[in-house]
């Protein structure tokens, strides 16, 4: 047909017409699989690989696994490949998976709330003998991670962790992860309310549950109920954070959608108070929100985050109240600023019941399989069966009598086990970097560690509290953005011109008080060798420039780019 005045579209090229898919939300009806994540988790459980590990490929080895349970599903039993030794951070993005893959796992054991007997730690000391080739690292979120995992040995793991109450599941993956507790629930004497029963009843309810084991992304938790605000609740998906309702009295108020990475959100207060009793519901109303409207169609944007950005808390709020719980939340109060920077609980306590625990630091996290056997040892050997993981990458010991504190103090110091840090060493966390990561770009763990020896001999009269952030590359683990001083891993061009491993830096970030993110200088970037003379240059002008009482975070905030440089 000829185009006519009347008829335009007789002469037009056609145009294809696609059906909108909108987000992949499954709440409006859009279950087809946008990427290929999605795909593999429509295609099967993640939590059914556990009967492949079991059955096939711990007895056939590492080159029988399926790549989708390899770098999928595997993940929903705490499993990562690990990075191949000698590839340097410049090839991190362009190299196939294949090629970055060892032979050998990262396993995570969960420990929710940071709970852990004498006889639990020391299993996780001998698995990390026997099978991990010693390795051990405290996470900032209360698990410990081994390494060099074969595949063959992980029944064997798994067998000898559950027989103490411990698992894997669901600690990596699009999952719900561990729920972070504060270390001292239960024992701290300034404690507004005690949350351990909603973590147990959240583990018992829904972990390994395939109710929630499809999400668009990881599902991070924290509760506690303690005045120091010690788990970081501002930058998880949800958080209880412990309040003290004027008619109700002790509950928790609700947080939703804080997260870093590469695009950072501060969680924000729904304004509800929630009672201990309705903790585990309240937790599945909001996960279950997550898992049914939360975006699948881009991973970049399918954390909780992005949800309650575009929603409000508002919105979100009534979402909650109408489809999930279908009765109204309780309004209630903001919790209180925290009185202390210091959030880890380091140092000697004294317990509600007359004990103390002791809490040390051992360096950003790294320990090893015999120190953790050890530390049972210790503990048992000063009258504890308990100790405790923090979020800062710190242990507890708890229930030392007042006639077996030094003893233990003294104790833990031969093992470079600290409980009176300096502030370099309290403040300093790392992530796992190029080491073992094959997303990282640079090395972090021993860089950290050379770090705080460089720090106390050069300023060994700073005494202000500061924390310092490693991180090999943008994905946030160790929380650059609300650190003091936060790095982030990137490949940096030295004096000479030549390619080498550096830090991006960030400055002034906080949580608590006045939570926020750090500032970035134009083009500041450190080279790993400088990081010590930079830090110390920084710090030096901060302790010249401060106000009475004024914070790094904030001196940082008001300081010109020169006295930051």
């Amino acid at each position: 047909m000829a185009a006519t005045p009347q008829n335009p579209a007789a002469s037009a090229p056609r145009r294809k017409v696609s059906r909108h898919r909108g987000e992949g939300q499954w709440a409006m009806g859009h279950f087809t699989p946008l990427n290929g994540n999605e795909q593999f988790k429509k295609d099967d459980d993640g939590l059914n690989v556990r009967t492949r590990i079991e059955t096939i490929y711990s007895k056939r080895g590492f080159d029988s696994i399926d790549p989708n349970d390899l770098r999928g599903r595997m993940r929903w039993w705490g499993l990562y490949t690990q990075r191949k030794p000698g590839i340097d951070g410049g090839k991190t993005a362009i190299l196939e998976p294949e090629e970055l893959d060892d032979k050998y796992f990262m396993l995570r054991v969960r420990i929710d709330g940071g709970r852990l007997s004498t006889t639990q730690l020391r299993v996780i000391g001998e698995i990390s003998q026997e099978f991990a080739r010693g390795s051990a690292d405290i996470t900032d979120r209360q698990n410990i991670q081994l390494h060099w995992i074969r595949i063959e040995d992980v029944p064997e793991i798994w067998n000898r962790l559950e027989a103490v109450g411990l698992s894997t599941t669901e600690a990596c993956g699009d999952t719900p992860r561990v729920v972070i507790g504060s270390p001292v629930a239960g024992i701290a004497e300034d404690e507004i309310i005690d949350g351990s029963w909603a973590i147990d009843e959240i583990n018992k309810r829904y972990i390994g549950s395939k109710e929630f084991s499809n999400l668009p992304r990881k599902f991070k938790s924290a509760i506690s109920g303690s005045p120091l605000l010690d788990v970081v609740h501002e930058i998880n998906d949800i958080a209880f954070v412990g309040v003290d309702h004027p008619e109700h009295g002790p509950g928790f108020d609700l947080w939703v959608g804080g997260g870093l990475s590469t695009n950072p959100k501060i969680g924000v207060r729904l304004g509800a108070w929630v009672p201990l009793a309705e903790v585990p519901d309240v937790w599945a109303g909001v996960i279950g929100i997550f898992r049914d409207y939360g975006y699948r169609r881009l991973r970049t944007r399918a954390r909780l985050k992005f949800l309650v950005a575009d929603w409000g808390a508002e919105k979100f709020r009534q979402i909650l109240e109408d489809e999930y719980l279908e009765r109204a939340l309780v309004d209630g109060p903001a919790p209180a600023e925290p009185v202390s920077r210091w959030r880890d609980h380091v140092g000697v306590h004294r317990q509600q019941d007359g004990n103390f625990y002791v809490g040390f630091a051992p360096r950003v996290g790294r320990v090893d399989g015999a120190t953790l056997a050890k530390v049972a040892d210790l503990a048992e050997a000063h009258g504890s069966g308990r100790v405790r993981t923090t979020v800062e990458q710190k242990m507890i010991v708890l229930d030392v009598t007042e006639d077996q504190v030094d003893s233990l103090v003294g104790a833990l110091e031969a093992l470079d086990l600290t409980a009176r840090p300096s502030s370099f060493r309290r403040g300093t966390m790392a992530c796992t970097g190029i080491e073992y990561c094959k997303l990282a770009i640079v090395e972090t763990k021993q860089r950290g560690s050379t770090l705080i020896d460089e720090l106390e001999r050069r300023l060994p009269e700073f005494d202000e509290p500061i924390t310092i952030n490693l991180n090999g590359c943008p994905n946030a683990c160790a929380r650059i953005q609300v650190a003091d001083i936060g790095l982030k891993g990137q490949l940096v061009l030295n004096d000479a011109g030549e390619q080498v491993e550096g830090f991006q830096v960030h400055l002034g970030g906080a949580l608590g008080l006045e939570a926020g993110f750090g500032r970035k200088v134009r083009g500041l970037k450190v080279t790993s060798e400088e990081l010590p003379d930079y830090v110390e240059r920084v710090l030096r002008r901060f302790q010249a420039e401060r106000e009475d009482g004024e914070r790094f975070a904030a001196w940082a905030s008001r300081a010109g780019e020169e006295a930051l440089s």
